[in-house]
């Protein structure tokens, strides 16, 4: 899974409309292997990521769970801590 791509179900709150764009953008730079596509590739390049954002959010609105959602803070504070003990200078 690209690194950059964040899970973004069952979270409080949810997902924001940008934030699934954005994973939708990393998922088509990383299978395309264009970080900004030319001028001739554009427009695929957008309409693919507007595909993948709308099945994105139809998959997120449809998926059901019974555990808690995650709280966003409380879920990057962890993150941080992780990524700060892993970073640590020996």
């Amino acid at each position: 899974m690209c690194r950059n791509i964040k899970p973004l179900f069952n979270f409080e709150p949810p997902a924001s409309e940008e934030e699934i764009r954005q994973a939708a953008m990393q998922f088509v730079r990383k299978i395309s292997g264009f970080n900004k596509p030319s001028k001739a590739n554009e427009a695929a390049f957008l309409a693919a990521v507007d595909e993948i954002a709308a099945a994105s959010a139809r998959l997120l609105r449809s998926l059901e769970t019974h555990t808690a959602p995650k709280d966003r803070a409380e879920e990057a504070a962890r993150k941080r801590a992780r990524s700060a003990q892993r970073f640590v200078s020996h």
